[in-house]
């Protein structure tokens, strides 16, 4: 399915209320797969698309932080979604977080995973290399499938073929190679001073890998000291791509949060 530019998967009821799962890099709306029919089951809708350049979508360049938070934005206006549960991964969480604090009357909540909002926060030492010219063109243009799955596969817990010729189409031409080096190069923290989550006031879900080593627990426990209505599921065993390392269960810790805001959700949809 397409909608915006962008293609995305759904799932659950037509009518129910909206679940928004913004995948993190370098990964696609396939990393949802275990989730989704949980969330189905739920009774929420899930959308889950896939970001310009990132799986079946067409990149749309330039590939910045702010072109992919606007595009969340036209892909919710298209699909006629007036308020939605936002389900954010790694990038999706800088964009969809960001998105979130610009439209706070589409919220119905936040689940927030294996990410960063914090004006003071350090890129991690894959970034920094791609956040530097030179460097970033050497690392993207260098590299294969063969190194590019084995490469995941230091991260992930579990990863089998399938997924690795998912994600790997975010390397698929130039293009969308380029596009990542815009969209870390676009990734200044400073820009996120102006935000204050605190202020949306909706009830939060945290999901971390517990060896998470991108994005560490204790940006997990910042966010807990920061927002006023959190639950933190930490998940032994996970490290960064946690909802591919444990789909059971962070589909249990997810369903089991929009069971708790799911009837003032319905009554708002």
């Amino acid at each position: 399915m397409l909608a915006a530019g962008l293609s995305y998967r759904e799932a659950g009821p037509a009518d129910g209320p909206v679940a928004l799962l913004l995948h993190g890099y370098p990964q696609s709306s396939y990393m949802w797969e275990g989730v989704m029919p949980a969330v189905a089951g739920a009774e929420w809708r899930a959308i889950a698309p896939d970001f310009a350049g990132y799986g079946d979508s067409e990149p749309d360049p330039p590939g910045t932080w702010e072109r992919h938070m606007d595009s969340v934005e036209r892909f919710r206006q298209e699909l006629g979604i007036e308020r939605c549960m936002p389900v954010m991964h790694d990038w999706g969480g800088l964009i969809g977080l960001r998105w979130a604090c610009e439209h706070p009357g589409a919220l119905h909540g936040l689940v927030v995973s294996s990410t960063g909002f914090f004006h003071d926060g350090k890129w991690h030492g894959m970034a920094k290399a791609l956040r530097e010219p030179g460097t970033g063109e050497q690392m993207v243009g260098a590299l294969d499938r063969a190194t590019f799955g084995h490469v995941l596969g230091q991260s992930f817990a579990r990863i089998d073929d399938t997924a690795i010729d998912e994600y790997w189409k975010a390397y698929a031409d130039e293009t969308r190679r380029r596009g990542q080096l815009e969209m870390y190069r676009s990734g200044d923290f400073s820009k996120l001073e102006k935000y204050d989550l605190a202020r949306l006031d909706v009830p939060v879900l945290l999901v971390w890998g517990e060896s998470d080593e991108f994005a560490p627990l204790a940006g997990a426990h910042r966010f807990e000291r920061e927002l006023s209505d959190t639950e933190l599921v930490a998940i032994e065993g996970a490290g960064h791509f946690v909802w591919d390392d444990a789909p059971a269960e962070c589909a249990a810790a997810l369903t089991g949060f929009l069971d708790r805001v799911r009837g003032s959700a319905a009554r708002s949809s």
